[in-house]
């Protein structure tokens, strides 16, 4: 949980948050419910990918170069084997999914959690 305390991760989970209910409340302004259901949604599977990386980089070691690779290696397929499951699941349990906002919110996160190499530590 070490990478969860790293002011970079945090930094993009708040933005992912800010995104997420702005997102939200246009989606909800401009096109009804089921709009910011899905745009809140779609944003959730990406605040999810976000913590699921952090946590498994966080598990792994980092004596040395290599082990610090193979730990975001495996946290970058535990990501994104997240995120394909999580859309699957949504657009097949969730009905009246708004493709749009679902997948529009969900790319934005994906992309503000790339930003987080832009953040500094201090």
């Amino acid at each position: 949980m070490r990478l969860l305390r790293m002011r970079p991760i945090r930094v993009v989970l708040g933005w992912q948050a800010v995104s997420a209910i702005a997102l939200t409340a246009i989606a909800w302004a401009g096109s009804g419910s089921h709009a910011a259901v899905s745009a809140a949604l779609g944003a959730l599977v990406g605040i999810a990918a976000a913590v699921a990386f952090a946590f498994v980089a966080s598990i792994g070691g980092s004596g040395s170069a290599g082990v610090a690779l193979l730990s975001v290696l495996r946290a970058e397929a535990v990501k994104v084997g997240l995120m394909v499951v999580l859309l699957w699941l949504v657009l097949k349990l969730y009905q009246d999914v708004v493709v749009v906002w679902f997948i529009g919110s969900f790319l934005l996160c994906a992309l503000i959690l790339s930003m987080a190499v832009l953040v500094r530590e201090k």
